[in-house]
């Protein structure tokens, strides 16, 4: 987009203004961004029913507040369709595209307090508690840097090339610093499944943990998280090769790599994640009587597994 072409003087698809010219230099594919619109939507209101009806509610909020955001950034793309030169519809999917995944990422990173917990905090490596403490502010500071990015990308209505460097660098390094923090995360959640595994195996654990532990329903979740976290990772790393070459270098320009290293990498978390909800499948995070860093819950494990690993009622204790 140079500077005989811009939002401020470009405003439809004419002969002067023409598509090539828009920093994506193509007309987002209506059928692909209805579609993501649509399954975002759907899920952003599964999160908020199941969130409610089972009460996992810092879990579910962020995972509805990520999914809206994707569903207004493609809705903005569906207008981006209609019109290429549409300059609200850009700078809105824009911002909320790219602070999407941040704020689902807060929903795993609160999973592995209650896990550790669930399963057998004894082999953790740090306090249960301490996880959302270390790791939600590290990623509400990735969060704030893509959205000073993303603000000063708006405001330097694409005429400002210095705030618009600014803007991009802010955007790259939130996105950078997010994915040293999944990377850490993921380290601690690796290496703390092979401790609880080997205690397991040596038969070291206490019935409740083999309860847990057998459980298919916990394994599923477990499995869903994982799926999640790839697909985040893997968009993570797609946005940092793509924000690297600066706005409108020829990796923003190519829509299929957005479609399935963008779309579909952050459709997955949130698909897996509505598919299979924390409040049904794992009851380490259903019917709270506290908040998320209380004290104690208490939870009924189903009647097989208390039938087959322990008779009484078993009492999570979760550290302030």
């Amino acid at each position: 987009m140079g500077p005989e072409t811009n939002f401020w003087n470009c405003h439809e698809v004419t002969q002067k203004c023409r598509v090539e010219g828009t920093v994506l230099g193509y007309r987002p594919n209506f059928g692909i961004n209805a579609f993501l619109t649509v399954v975002f939507g759907l899920c952003m209101l599964s999160h908020i029913v199941t969130g409610v009806w089972k009460k996992t509610w810092a879990y579910s909020i962020f995972l509805a507040l990520g999914s809206g955001l994707e569903f207004v950034g493609y809705l903005a793309r569906l207008k981006l369709s209609d019109n290429p030169w549409d300059s609200t519809a850009f700078q809105a999917q824009i911002c909320t595209i790219i602070l999407g995944p941040t704020v689902i990422c807060i929903s795993l990173y609160l999973t592995l307090k209650h896990i550790t917990v669930a399963v057998d905090p004894s082999v953790s490596r740090i306090r249960p508690a301490l996880y959302p403490l270390i790791f939600v502010p590290a990623d509400v500071s990735c969060l704030i840097l893509q959205a000073i990015g993303g603000g000063l990308a708006v405001g330097a209505r694409w005429t400002n090339t210095t705030m618009l460097r600014h803007g991009n660098r802010l955007i790259l390094a939130g996105i950078s610093i997010q994915c040293v923090v999944l990377g850490l995360f993921g380290a601690l959640c690796l290496e703390y499944f092979y401790r609880a595994r080997r205690r397991v195996r040596a038969g070291e654990s206490s019935p409740v943990t083999y309860a847990v532990w057998d459980d298919r329903n916990f394994r599923l979740f477990c499995y869903a998280l994982l799926g999640a976290y790839i697909g985040i990772f893997v968009r993570c790393i797609y946005r940092v090769v793509e924000m690297a070459g600066g706005w409108g270098n020829s990796i923003m320009r190519d829509e299929p790599s957005f479609v399935i290293l963008e779309g579909f990498m952050v459709l997955l978390p949130v698909l897996l994640l509505t598919l299979f909800p924390a409040g049904f499948f794992f009851l380490g995070m259903a019917n709270r009587r506290n908040n998320d860093l209380g004290k104690e819950d208490i939870i009924e494990l189903p009647t097989p597994l208390v039938s087959m690993r322990a008779t009484e009622q078993v009492r999570f204790h979760f550290a302030s």
